[in-house]
């Protein structure tokens, strides 16, 4: 196999999206001083969030990476499939909420700012142990289990699910990624 195995592909996105992760530690510190945050930026986050994180990454995951597991032996129940769908479902809910309290915040309202809070703190905490459980166990169990023919399938399969995004989507949401962490975590 000459290309990149699908999981070194999940594993970069891991990177892309720690970044967006990293940069909402930075916003909750300066919400928890009492600071504003900027509004633009929380969108950005939010819709990076559902855009890459969501739909191009837990995408391939779920349309794609864990039915082929599913089909190799592994059990749908339990772990890990079903506990890192369920960490899935999870931050489509905080993402969700992150969104609505970016409204919120930017009118003014007088519990934005908890909402805003509570959701940035859920997400910084919920990705980096879902990301440690991928990069060292389900990647390294995939690896095992999947043949160089079934990782060139799921490669291809992991480029139509990239097409179905649109063109450029990902390439636009690592941009993104890039702005936000020059944003707030190179400051």
């Amino acid at each position: 196999m000459t290309e990149k195995k699908p999981t070194d592909i999940l594993e970069e996105e891991h990177r892309v999206i720690e970044k967006v992760v990293k940069a909402m530690s930075i916003l909750i510190k300066k919400l928890e001083m009492g600071k504003d945050v900027n509004i633009e930026g929380l969108q950005n986050i939010a819709e990076f969030m559902r855009v890459f994180g969501d739909k191009c990454h837990h995408g391939k995951e779920e349309k794609e990476l864990f039915p082929l597991l599913g089909e190799k032996g592994v059990p749908m129940q339990g772990c890990p499939i079903s506990a890192l769908t369920y960490e899935h479902e999870m931050g489509r809910k905080l993402v969700k909420g992150l969104a609505e309290a970016t409204v919120s915040y930017e009118k003014k309202s007088k519990s934005a700012k908890e909402s805003l809070l509570k959701q940035l703190q859920g997400l910084a905490n919920l990705y980096p142990n879902h990301i440690w459980k991928e990069d060292y166990l389900l990647f390294p169990m995939t690896n095992k289990i999947l043949n160089d023919k079934d990782q060139e399938e799921l490669g291809i399969k992991f480029k139509k699910v990239e097409e179905e995004i649109g063109p450029d989507t990902h390439h636009k949401y690592e941009r993104l990624a890039e702005e936000i962490d020059k944003k707030f975590n190179q400051v």
